[in-house]
């Protein structure tokens, strides 16, 4: 959490650039409240990516409440109906309120064209929802693209080889969300697909934060979101199980880019910058959200 001091204190614009740093005048507006974030779903293992992205959001000293969202124009089948019933909402019952933060996952159907996509049209209902609503939306993998595509007109394109396995970045701005981050970063990648990094430097309100010289633009902003390519939020063994996945349907998949040891154990090297990354983020909706929804 942030300290609270004067913002006429020599400290503070030092601090500023370098820690979560509140004056008085704003901590004193602020409610001590539980953050409001919105999880939309996509993926078809809900379970196991609730388990992912809730273990990063508890790793915080911030209180935050969860809602879950599904879409409704495509209810997938890997997930108990009795579970989506129980925890999960649907866009008409949300759409009236208003969330301090939001996270869309992504989803297995990069092979298709977004207006393909059978829940595209809600998707995007949503995605304008979240810009009107919500003070940050986080978005990851094809969430990301798509995210990236629908404010933006970042289009994506299919990879000549699938990008698979933990990859090192470089940080190419200066950002709260990179606050206490190595300087060099590494992340999970699964993805088929890439972004045209031509329109990225050409888009005057994107700005790439890490970027990987095999895995290319990473985690990029603009004034209120945050898109992430990657999947700093996968669990030790997920790439495992996605190899593992890929060589019993017959697919030649390469093994994962420095996932696995010389002697076959999985190297776990990406969960502290995660917990970074989705720490920072969670400070910032927490300082930039208004005390009222």
């Amino acid at each position: 959490m942030p300290i609270i001091i004067p913002k006429t204190i020599p400290a503070f614009s030092t601090l500023q650039e370098r820690i979560f740093v509140m004056d008085t005048e704003r901590a004193t507006t602020q409610d001590i409240r539980p953050l409001e974030i919105l999880l939309c779903n996509l993926m078809p293992t809900k379970i196991e990516t609730e388990n992912q992205l809730l273990s990063l959001l508890a790793n915080s000293p911030l209180q935050v409440r969860i809602t879950l969202l599904a879409t409704q124009s495509y209810i997938g089948k890997n997930t108990p109906q009795s579970h989506l019933d129980r925890f999960y909402k649907y866009f008409s019952e949300i759409a009236h309120k208003r969330f301090d933060g939001a996270i869309i996952t992504g989803a297995p159907i990069e092979h298709l064209a977004f207006e393909e996509v059978q829940y595209w049209e809600e998707l995007r209902g949503i995605m304008d929802f979240l810009r009107a609503n919500v003070t940050s939306t986080m978005y990851l993998c094809w969430g990301a693209m798509a995210g990236l595509y629908h404010f933006h007109k970042i289009q994506k394109h299919a990879l000549s080889s699938k990008c698979f396995g933990i990859f090192a970045h470089k940080q190419c701005a200066t950002s709260p969300l990179l606050m206490g981050l190595d300087d060099e970063v590494l992340m999970p990648h699964s993805r088929h697909s890439g972004i045209d990094e031509g329109a990225v430097a050409r888009a005057d309100d994107l700005c790439v934060l890490l970027a990987g010289e095999q895995s290319g633009a990473t985690m990029l902003k603009d004034s209120k979101d945050v898109f992430i390519l990657g999947h700093p939020e996968y669990a030790k063994d997920t790439l495992d199980k996605e190899y593992k996945r890929d060589q019993a349907n017959g697919l030649n998949t390469p093994k994962p880019t420095g996932y696995y040891a010389p002697n076959g154990e999985i190297m776990f090297q990406w969960r502290s910058s995660a917990s970074v990354i989705f720490s920072n983020w969670l400070n910032l909706v927490y300082q930039d959200t208004p005390f009222l929804l």
